[in-house]
Order: structure tokens, then C-alpha cells, then sequence
């Protein structure tokens, strides 16, 4: 669990170093994606689940509702 941490969060800070060339739906898409990952990583880990389950369905879902977010802002 410790590696996946550590490899997600420097994966969040590699992705967001280029997001100032990108549209207002691509960086809710990447943000949202993210998030999503991460608290799904947690979620899954804390019910027992699968975190590695948990980051993918919180991921796909988070860039999802990030890119139509950040499409509409």
C-alpha cells in the first residue's frame, strides 16, 4: 500500500507540472482522474477491497466528471 501511494502521488505531481498548456476540460479531466484515483485507492483499502480496483473505477469516474466540470466552467 506504501508503494502505490508513493507511486501515485508522484505520478499526480509529473501530470500537473504540464497542465498549463492544456483546455479548462483537460485539466478537470486530469484533476478529476486523479482525485478520483486516489480516494478510490483509499476507499478500497480502508473496506477491505481491492485498492488497485478501487484507484481504476475512481480514476476512469473522476476524468469523467472532471472533463464536464471543467468543460462547462
Amino acid at each position: 500500500m506504501k508503494k502505490l501511494t508513493t507511486v501515485t502521488l508522484v505520478a499526480c505531481f509529473v501530470a500537473l507540472t504540464g497542465c498549463t498548456n492544456m483546455s479548462k476540460g483537460q485539466q478537470g479531466a486530469l484533476s478529476g482522474a486523479a482525485i478520483g484515483a486516489g480516494a478510490g485507492a483509499g476507499i478500497g483499502a480502508l473496506t477491505g477491497g481491492h485498492a488497485g480496483t478501487g484507484a481504476l473505477i475512481g480514476g476512469a469516474l473522476g476524468g469523467v466528471a472532471g472533463g464536464i466540470y471543467g468543460s462547462n466552467k
